[in-house]
């Protein structure tokens, strides 16, 4: 029985749970707050990070090379391009995004939603103008180079779709949203992203347990 440790909310949490849902796994979520000092969680995350992931008597942890076993043990439905040259590709995406983009978008949604609700301070507004007003435009014109201009970025939906896409979700329950007139393929491939049938599910049940955190 595969077991899924991670909040919802999490960028790289929705990213596995896209995959394991694209792959038609049976598995079962457990919400699990990162750094929670639980010895527990500890014994499966040294590192208190989410998501982990077990398998029978396997246990691994970080959404990168957690999405690389299931694609190694479980190969149908496969979750990165088949060419190559496009998984090489499709592995830098997930690379960039989880690591530059999901700082951008992680930035905000911590200044704008983490620090009043959780830790009852001030958002750092000048910050977050900072992070929307320079440090993203660079970021996002990059990505605007790799949308297609129509489908996804390696044919059918993929890791690498959901892994530009999660960060931005992010940063939408902090009220940022990408500028449409200036980067309009990013824009929309967001919503192309977010509309697919397992992201909305995804997406209503994330809803329900941000909900039950007064988030």
């Amino acid at each position: 029985m595969i077991v899924l440790h991670g909040v919802s909310a999490s960028p790289y949490v929705r990213k596995v749970l896209f995959a394991l849902r694209l792959k038609g796994l049976s598995f079962e979520h457990l919400q699990q707050m990162p750094f929670a000092n639980d010895p527990e969680f500890n014994k499966i995350s040294p590192l208190g990070k989410v998501p982990a992931l077990q398998d029978g008597d396997l246990t691994i942890c970080d959404s990168t090379v957690i999405c690389e076993y299931l694609e190694d043990a479980y190969p149908k439905a496969p979750i990165y391009p088949c060419l190559p040259a496009d998984r090489a590709k499709a592995r830098w995406v997930e690379e960039y995004c989880g690591s530059r983009v999901t700082e951008l978008a992680t930035g905000i949604f911590f200044q704008r939603v983490m620090r009043p609700m959780v830790f009852q301070q001030e958002a750092d507004e000048k910050l977050v103008a900072k992070i929307i007003g320079t440090d993203m435009p660079p970021v996002f014109e990059y990505l605007e180079s790799l949308i297609p201009a129509e489908g996804y970025l390696f044919g059918d939906v993929g890791l690498a779709d959901v892994s530009l896409v999660s960060p931005f979700i992010n940063a939408s329950y902090a009220g940022f949203e990408v500028d449409a007139e200036r980067w309009p393929k990013l824009s929309a491939f967001i919503e192309k992203v977010k509309s697919h049938e397992i992201m909305q599910s995804l997406l209503g049940a994330e809803a329900v347990v941000l909900e039950s955190n007064g988030l």
